[in-house]
């Protein structure tokens, strides 16, 4: 582990906690955690701070799914099969990445959030389900579809590009498989186990991860983590509706920010 001052070491854990709450309500952790990472260690390489984001990230998100588990009706065996696709589907993006400018995406992404964002305001209904109302079937061409395009698509420009990829994950879910925002957010954290699994695998095989500064953060993103899942449970779709705005605001200014500074 590279030397770090204590400053450092709490900010991190700081920013740790925070991010795991976000990544539970609604995805998007990253947004906070990995920014961290890069200004506390800016001598580090890249890939040690990816694989050491990973490493931490996997803990909160494993945590705040088993809270979900416990008290959302998650469609669990689809969520599996989601997660393999989107495995698969970041091997592939990831293997495309180096022939991608960063460059040409952002502005595409940008357009994209904001039209989310958009959708949201103007479709309070979207995600929330009725009190007493049946929850949607998953039918057999809704659960292919989220393993394609869901899974594959969102898997794939995970490994290709990245930012947002939770936040993705909850909306598509959610339109896809019409779902309540807060059952979305609960699969959304059960894909992200597998895409995380798949990548801190391939971080660790190659030595990438410093295992005792990622034990000290994961502790605090748990935290995080479990906190924000049983905060969206309780408080309901519109409260994870709110808090959707918010990240998908702050990506849109994050890669703003990236593209003109």
């Amino acid at each position: 582990m590279p030397d770090i001052s204590l400053t450092t070491l709490v900010l991190l854990c700081l920013a740790a906690l925070v991010a795991g709450w976000i990544d539970a309500v609604v995805g998007g952790g990253g947004l906070l955690q990995l920014p961290a990472l890069l200004l506390g260690l800016p001598h580090v390489p890249a890939a040690h701070i990816l694989g050491t984001n990973k490493a931490v990230s996997i803990v909160g998100t494993t945590g705040a799914a088993v809270t979900y588990l416990r008290k959302a009706p998650v469609p669990v065996w689809t969520a599996v099969r989601v997660g393999l696709a989107a495995l698969l589907g970041s091997m592939a993006g990831a293997f495309f990445a180096a022939g991608i400018s960063s460059e040409v995406l952002r502005p595409v992404i940008m357009v994209v959030l904001l039209a989310v964002a958009a959708f949201v305001m103007l479709r309070p209904s979207f995600g929330v389900r009725p009190e007493g109302e049946e929850r949607a079937p998953l039918t057999r061409a809704r659960i292919v579809t989220a393993i394609v395009v869901v899974g594959g698509g969102i898997g794939f420009y995970d490994g290709l590009f990245g930012p947002g990829t939770g936040t993705f994950l909850v909306l598509a879910l959610t339109a896809v498989l019409h779902l309540d925002l807060v059952t979305a957010s609960a699969t959304a954290k059960i894909v992200n186990v597998c895409t995380n699994a798949g990548a801190l695998a391939m971080f660790a095989y190659q030595g990438s991860v410093y295992w005792q500064l990622a034990a000290v953060m994961a502790v605090f993103n748990l935290v995080g983590g479990t906190i924000g899942a049983r905060m969206a449970l309780s408080k309901g779709a519109e409260f994870v509706r709110g808090v959707l705005l918010v990240v998908v605001l702050s990506l849109v200014a994050k890669l703003a920010f990236d593209q003109w500074s």
